[in-house]
């Protein structure tokens, strides 16, 4: 079992666990939201959430949360037309609850939104997630700037950061706690990427532990009569 993977690697071990295992990734999600739910400290809630799956989290979070009486505001960087399906779910699910939302369409409004965010005790930064590179630019950007100074939890990796070197691409989240999801990114290594991500938290969201470790993965799929990965 590898200590590390790749964003490549996580996101074909995601792949493997819904699509041939099925396990269905509302699961996964909703585990890797409770996670981090877990993690929070006492107090008022902010959540900043991104258009792809790691917002989805985020809405995850944002609903325990809520449920739990925490006093819970969300601020959606992007258009709620554009999430990914998930995402999209949960979304629906929080604000059905009667949860909170600001929609920030544009980067003048993201900016406004998420420094407004000064008052909470605790925010949850789930705007990018591990595919991030390249420099970070438009909304995500914006929010990233302006990231009021308060503690921070992390979604699977502070936005900004590379999740395979560990470098900033442009701006990045500074978070007190990182809640990484079922195995450690390649970046963490980096001894750099420490004081983006603060205390590292590895959960175990349910992913079995063949589906990161391609040898292993082969070996069970060429037992059940299946074409064993290239």
């Amino acid at each position: 079992m590898p200590h590390t993977l790749t964003v490549a690697q996580m996101r074909e071990a995601d792949r493997r666990a819904i699509e041939d295992l099925g396990i269905p990734g509302v699961v996964l999600m909703d585990r890797a939201g409770h996670a981090v739910f877990e993690a929070l400290p006492p107090g008022s809630v902010g959540i900043v959430c991104g258009r792809g799956n790691n917002g989805g989290d985020g809405w995850v979070v944002a609903r325990y949360a809520l449920l739990a009486g925490r006093n819970t505001r969300v601020v959606l960087v992007g258009d709620p037309e554009r999430l990914t399906p998930d995402a999209a779910t949960f979304k629906s699910v929080y604000e059905n609850l009667g949860g909170r939302v600001t929609v920030a369409r544009d980067e003048e409004s993201a900016a406004r939104a998420v420094s407004a965010l000064i008052d909470r005790d605790i925010l949850v930064d789930a705007v990018l997630g591990t595919g991030t590179h390249g420099e970070v630019q438009g909304l995500p950007r914006a929010a990233i700037d302006i990231w009021p100074d308060v503690q921070t939890v992390a979604v699977d990796i502070p936005s900004g950061l590379n999740g395979d070197t560990g470098e900033v691409c442009g701006a990045c989240v500074t978070a007190s706690k990182t809640v990484t999801f079922q195995f450690m990114k390649r970046g963490f290594e980096n001894p750099l990427a420490r004081q983006w991500c603060g205390d590292i938290i590895v959960a175990d969201i349910g992913i079995p532990a063949v589906c990161g470790n391609d040898d292993a993965w082969n070996g069970l799929r060429a037992k059940d009569g299946t074409t064993p990965c290239p």
